[in-house]
């Protein structure tokens, strides 16, 4: 239950029930921000702005964390940044593990609890890639669900994520026609 103050009768008053309104909205899209950030990030070719980095999406005790029958031992649990990040770039360029790989997330809830500084997200992923070293199966589609839990940076305007949790729903081959990769992020240049 969200408390909102009060004017001098008891009742909430609308400038203060606005605001309160307004910094869930604000906590919300921040949230959405880096979710969809963290995703730009992990695609091939990257969909990094100049001076992002993985890390900065992070908490420093934050937890990335595979579940359920698939993921849970493959990915196991890891905490910080030094383990996170070290996961995640086995998978990206300059290491040649895929020739595309893009994100796209749907079924979206987030929910912030501003008293608490936290919000929850969850989404469904679906993520199509290639392969380089995988000339049987050179593409799959991967639908994974996320439960993300987040909470605000210290700048007070940004919200980053806490603990990571991802579950794979299914995989599926498919065709991959990527275009061509820059000279720099081939395998071998």
């Amino acid at each position: 239950m969200t408390h909102h103050p009060v004017d001098h009768d008891g009742t909430p008053t609308l400038i203060a029930a606005l605001g309160e309104r307004l910094v869930a909205l604000e906590a919300e899209r921040a949230v959405r921000h880096t979710i969809s950030r963290y995703m730009a990030l992990c695609d091939v070719p990257s969909g990094a702005l100049d001076g992002e980095s993985l890390a900065a999406l992070f908490a420093t005790d934050a937890i990335w964390q595979g579940i359920g029958p698939q993921y849970a031992d493959k990915f196991g649990r890891l905490t910080g940044h030094a383990e996170i990040l070290a996961m995640l770039t086995r998978y990206l360029p300059p290491s040649p593990h895929f020739s595309v790989n893009v994100h796209f997330l749907t079924s979206e809830t987030i929910d912030v609890d501003i008293a608490s500084a936290r919000a929850k997200g969850r989404w469904i992923m679906l993520q199509a890639s290639g392969y380089f070293d995988a000339p049987a199966a050179p593409a799959e589609l991967i639908s994974a669900r996320l439960e993300v839990d987040f909470a605000p940076a210290a700048n007070g305007r940004d919200w980053l994520i806490t603990h990571f949790r991802t579950e794979r729903l299914f995989d599926a081959p498919w065709q991959v026609n990527p275009r061509p990769a820059p000279t720099h992020l081939q395998p071998g240049t």
